[in-house]
């Protein structure tokens, strides 16, 4: 049996760190991503702003910001015009999408990306009218522990729609890679 030295365990979970960090992208410009620099545990406004389509495990399609953190929409907001209901402690536990994750798209259509300007006067993406937020209980990238919650919370799909069931289970391709 052939084992592998054990300096090589750092650099393997580094190299798994880069390509989490580097959700949406393809291996040969992941050098060159400034998403791809950004460790896990980076605070949400010192990353580089992103939204991203990926296949993530059995939920198919949704999109994840720069960090490669599940991006969520809530039945209760308004999208026509964009409005968001989330505000006080809610958005503590709900984080609002910086409106600058418009800049940077990967597998969304840029006419359905927006923002609005939230009642503290912060700037909120939106996509498909949806106001985006980011669960805090989400503690590593791809995870998606808001799906359901109180059963208005839910991935959203690059398209706008939310992520109600599994999708072709066993078949998923993390952070679509």
């Amino acid at each position: 049996m052939l084992r592998k030295p054990r300096s090589m365990i750092p650099l393997c979970a580094a190299g798994v760190t880069l390509i989490a960090s580097c959700t949406g992208c393809d291996m040969a410009s992941s050098y060159s991503s400034s998403t791809a620099s950004a460790p896990a545990t980076m605070p949400m406004d010192q990353v580089q702003p992103a939204l991203n389509a990926v296949r993530a495990f059995d939920l198919g399609q949704i999109v994840v910001d720069g960090q490669g953190y599940t991006v969520y929409r809530y039945d209760k907001d308004g999208t026509n015009p964009p409005k968001a209901t989330c505000t006080g402690t809610c958005a503590q536990m709900w984080k609002p999408v910086p409106a600058a994750a418009t800049q940077q798209l990967e597998g969304i259509d840029r006419t359905k990306v927006g923002s609005l300007t939230r009642e503290d006067g912060t700037d909120q993406a939106t996509l498909a009218g949806w106001p985006l937020y980011r669960y805090a209980k989400d503690e590593m990238p791809g995870e998606t522990a808001g799906q359901g919650v109180g059963g208005v919370w839910y991935p959203i799909t690059p398209a706008g729609g939310k992520v109600l069931t599994v999708a072709n289970p066993g078949t998923s391709d993390v952070f679509g890679l």
